[in-house]
């Protein structure tokens, strides 16, 4: 396994999935990332970050069932694997550190 540290789209993918249970695949994540960050998110780009957290042992997949209205073609579906959820807890708890250093009065000004 590669490195675990997390880049921000890399993360924000592995949130996706991580959400979508079992019904995460590349067109849905790319949809759900552009529907919740409003903004223009390529297919190529997340398919890119996908092959990245498969190589770093953060998420793995697997091939669904053929299908008619995909003219027999199979949707590979995405999951975190444990490493994965490790990954982002340290994320969120190294987050969590840095946002519990923010005087409360800082924040309402911003």
């Amino acid at each position: 396994m590669k490195g675990t540290n997390l880049g921000e789209f890399e993360e924000l993918v592995l949130l996706t999935i991580a959400s979508m249970v079992n019904e995460a695949y590349s067109v849905a994540i790319c949809d759900d990332l552009e529907k919740k960050t409003k903004r223009s998110v390529k297919l190529g780009v997340v398919h890119a970050v996908l092959n990245r957290l498969e190589e770093k042992g953060l998420a793995k997949s697997s091939l669904g069932e053929a299908t008619n209205a995909r003219g027999g073609k199979r949707k590979r579906y995405y999951t975190v694997t444990n490493a994965g959820k490790a990954a982002l807890l340290k994320s969120k708890e190294l987050r969590d550190q840095y946002w519990s250093l923010i005087p409360e009065l800082t924040l309402k000004r911003i």
